[in-house]
């Protein structure tokens, strides 16, 4: 098992460019299922997710191409094994995004249910609610969501809770189903949003996407497209807040300032000087970090996936500052890590209260989950001596090259066996 080796002290100076978004690249990619003709995704991220997002879509009969250019070209011209198996969706929970399309598509889809994750259940009870409401017809056996409809039928869909996942596999089912189909309580996220924009681009009519009622008219078929895919703001957010902590100086390209206005504000609270332009962020770090108060919510608010983040930065802040965390129950693993490289936090409930400390030392760490796993990083980032962090296949489901861009930014990393 590989480990990660840092060795701190050292503020981030220098130019990286952010990577294309996971979370809008697994989504599009599930687009392929929905049409026989050919698509070109453009600055997807060489991921482990993305891999086995391919692996799936090549089972079930996806004809794939990749070039060294982060484009992948994706024909389904037969889809012939309509079916997930668990062996690739216990490892990529996002492998319930085909669903929808397989389902739309050819009117029968298997698909393994999801089960349990480290950070929360994320229960997919939306997904077939939405679907049954569209005509499905859907049983659940021996661990497997077995679903049927010759023809699905737009539908009015109340959601009961905000569901990024379930948002994306309705809307992409309703695309090729018969008539109007209107989601209530939609997730308004910019990955939602790219979604919707690269099935437009192949011919689909979809209104209100980044809204909170998305209305789509059905149609016969969807073409063929050239797609690229947004920059992610959670790497972005995280390389932001690496830079901020440590007390650096960083530029980042290829990114989106628009979409990550909560993250910007609590970094300039912080005390950071930030400068964007249409595709492009600084950060320079010359006042004293203060500590910030964060409480989760679905976009525009802060996200879920950027508190570990923040909670590394207000260990080393001064003042105290509560983290509020409203999206997922177990999201406060990575706590007692830090609290190993001397950090104070108490949780209270869904709260945890932080109170900075001058530094932090280097120790023996455990990833826990993909956002728990960028933490660590950040704080061995920021403290004296030399952190390992074991555990880091969850680091390489969402972070590009992390280590060679950290390298160029003067950080002292090296990844073992």
């Amino acid at each position: 098992m590989q480990k990660l080796t840092i060795h701190g002290g050292t503020p981030l100076s220098g130019e990286i460019q952010i990577s294309g978004a996971k979370n809008a690249a697994l989504p599009i990619l599930c687009t392929s299922l929905l049409t026989y003709e050919s698509l070109r995704i453009k600055n997807v991220p060489h991921l482990n997710d993305v891999t086995t997002m391919l692996k799936l879509l090549k089972q079930m009969g996806t004809n794939i191409s990749i070039d060294k250019d982060s484009e992948i070209s994706l024909t389904t011209t037969h889809l012939s094994n309509p079916i997930a198996p668990y062996e690739m969706v216990k490892t990529m929970r996002a492998a319930i995004l085909v669903l929808g399309p397989m389902l739309a598509r050819t009117g029968e889809a298997k698909i393994s249910l999801p089960g349990g994750c480290a950070i929360g259940l994320r229960p997919v009870d939306q997904h077939i609610k939405g679907l049954q409401a569209m005509g499905a017809e859907i049983h659940i056996k021996h661990g497997y969501i077995h679903a049927k409809a010759s023809q699905l039928i737009g539908a009015h869909i109340v959601m009961d809770t905000v569901t990024v996942t379930g948002t994306e596999n309705l809307m992409m089912a309703a695309t090729l189903a018969e008539g109007i189909t209107t989601l209530e309580n939609a997730a308004r996220e910019p990955e939602v949003v790219d979604l919707a924009c690269c099935l437009i681009s192949m011919g689909a009519k979809i209104h209100g996407a980044g809204s909170d009622v998305i209305t789509i008219k059905g149609v016969k078929l969807l073409h063929e497209t050239t797609y690229q895919v947004i920059a992610d703001r959670i790497e972005a957010g995280t390389f932001l807040v690496a830079a901020a902590a440590s007390g650096g100086d960083i530029h980042l390209k290829n990114t989106c300032p628009n979409i990550l206005n909560s993250v910007l504000d609590k970094l300039v609270e912080s005390g950071a000087k930030i400068q964007s332009g249409e595709d492009w962020v600084n950060l320079k770090m010359t006042n004293k970090l203060q500590s910030v108060n964060i409480c989760t919510a679905p976009y525009p608010a802060f996200p879920t996936d950027m508190q570990a983040q923040f909670m590394v930065l207000n260990s080393v802040a001064e003042g105290t500052s509560r983290i509020t965390e409203n999206i997922f129950e177990n999201r406060f693993m990575h706590v007692l890590e830090l609290k190993r490289m001397g950090a104070r936090i108490e949780v209270e409930g869904n709260t945890a209260v932080v109170h900075g400390v001058d530094k932090l030392e280097g120790a023996s760490v455990m990833a826990t989950d993909l956002r728990a796993s960028a933490c660590l990083v950040l704080a061995g980032l920021i403290a004296q001596g030399e952190t390992i962090i074991d555990r880091i296949y969850h680091l390489d489901r969402g972070y590009e090259r992390i280590e060679e861009k950290l390298l160029s930014l003067g950080v002292k990393i090296n990844r073992i066996n």
